[in-house]
């Protein structure tokens, strides 16, 4: 996926989520930690700062899995899913990678609005 067309299927990655949300998420992050309760699966509720950070790594996680960056692990005791790094992620400076988070993003969304 080239950097322009990244950035189209961004957008309206974000469109489509403000239709789902009621809100347009703000950054990379909103999309993390939409993606990471919708992996916890408790549904909307109050997080704290720890737990909001806990969600934004275990999207990560999910989102990278479909490359095999990383692997289910199975949930803890207390719900929360567990991963373990399979192969080295790739380095880069931050607009590298974010952008390889985005084309991760963008396909984990792909898959569920089919």
């Amino acid at each position: 996926m080239e950097a322009k067309s990244i950035d189209i299927s961004w957008d309206e990655l974000l469109d489509q989520l403000q239709s789902l949300v009621g809100k347009r998420p703000a950054d990379l992050n909103a999309v993390l930690f939409l993606i990471g309760v919708q992996e916890l699966g408790t549904g909307p509720k109050r997080f704290s700062k720890e737990a909001k950070q806990d969600l934004m790594h275990i999207a990560v996680c999910r989102v990278l899995s479909q490359s095999g960056y990383y692997a289910f692990e199975g949930k803890d005791k207390d719900g929360w899913p567990r991963w373990t790094l399979t192969k080295p992620i790739p380095h880069g400076d931050l607009l590298i990678q974010e952008t390889f988070l985005k084309q991760h993003v963008i396909q984990y969304f792909e898959t569920l609005f089919v």
